[in-house]
């Protein structure tokens, strides 16, 4: 099979690798749609630092969405068998610790492998991974839409449930890159008031065509004088920062009102908080949001058939395998929107 890799210097390779077969408790997937993921690109510029250690080339895709085509032994048919459609939930850890159990296998003291990242992705024409890493890709949502919410709006979905938003908030999403135009998108279809920040006017077109009622460009506006403006004063009580930048990340805590809860998904940055003025007074809530469990993902999955989101909005360009090395030359601009390799 072919499958795409990163060297580390802003290159993709397409090598050949053996066709998987599945081992006890296993299943092989036909890959039919593989995301691309703005953390990829610290893997494709060669500044990723990760604790995961590699023994070859690895492929890359950890937004993996496929058919099964092949069950290894012990697998209990209803949990996978052969022409089911599924996505991937990235991590595999112990699956005996609470972590596991829970489907946080990310946060698994042993987490052992990460798909795309130490071990092969879906960026390929077949993916081997663990049964209990499949989550259900319900009737009516596109293999495209399964691979966004395998990471990227699953990411989005995440954060606004550790928030716990209502339709009675007044949303401020921080960045407008694909996480944080699906955080607008989910948010506006629970009916908060979503204001957004970012530094692109075009960034800022697309989420108020995707609902958002009013985009703040920082680089022009002052982002606190601006949210104030539009809130009468009182900030906002739900915050998601998606961008990674240290201005972001104060921002976020910056225009957070009184009582506010903060998620935090962009990885990256370094900030010095006034905690006294900053958090105490204004008695915050700050989480961080890493990705999202197993059943979370399920239930973004079912919000998005009940609700009718149309999640493929999102995408402004879809590559083949063999076009992956121009897709990443674009995605790296990061001047586009959500992008999948399509099998």
């Amino acid at each position: 099979m072919i499958g795409a890799i990163f060297p580390g210097d802003r290159t993709v390779q397409l090598l050949d690798f053996p066709d998987p077969t599945p081992g006890p408790g296993e299943v092989v997937l036909e890959m039919k749609a593989s995301g691309m993921c703005g953390s990829d690109l610290k893997a494709y510029r060669g500044t990723a630092n990760t604790v995961f250690k590699r023994t070859g080339p690895t492929i890359a895709g950890h937004e993996p969405c496929g058919v099964v085509v092949e069950v290894g032994s012990g697998v209990d048919p209803s949990c996978a068998k052969v022409g089911d459609r599924m996505m991937v939930h990235h991590y595999k850890g112990c699956g005996a610790c609470a972590e596991c159990f829970s489907g946080w296998a990310q946060l698994c003291n042993n987490l052992s492998e990460s798909y795309g990242n130490n071990a092969h992705g879906g960026h390929a024409t077949y993916l081997k991974v663990p049964a209990s890493t499949l989550v259900q890709l319900p009737e009516g949502l596109s293999y495209e839409v399964g691979a966004a919410i395998s990471c990227g709006s699953g990411t989005a979905w995440g954060a606004l449930k550790r928030i716990e938003l209502s339709g009675s908030d007044t949303l401020l999403v921080v960045g407008q890159g694909p996480v944080g135009l699906a955080v607008t998108q989910f948010g506006v279809a629970m009916g908060a008031r979503v204001i957004v920040l970012d530094i692109q006017n075009s960034r800022l077109d697309q989420a108020r065509a995707f609902g958002a009622e009013t985009g703040v460009n920082t680089q022009s506006q002052d982002a606190l004088e601006a949210v104030l403006a539009l809130t009468g004063g009182k900030g906002a009580s739900k915050v998601v920062e998606t961008s990674g930048t240290a201005v972001g990340t104060l921002d976020a805590v910056r225009c957070a009102g009184k009582w506010g809860s903060v998620a935090f998904v962009g990885m990256g940055a370094s900030v010095n908080l006034d905690v006294t003025r900053q958090i105490i007074v204004k008695q915050l809530t700050l989480k961080g949001s890493w990705t999202f469990s197993k059943s979370w993902q399920a239930e973004c999955a079912d919000f998005v058939v009940k609700r009718q989101i149309a999640v493929d909005r999102l995408f402004t360009h879809r590559w083949s395998l063999q076009q992956a090395d121009e897709a990443y030359r674009l995605f790296d601009t990061q001047t586009t929107g959500k992008a999948v390799i399509c099998m």
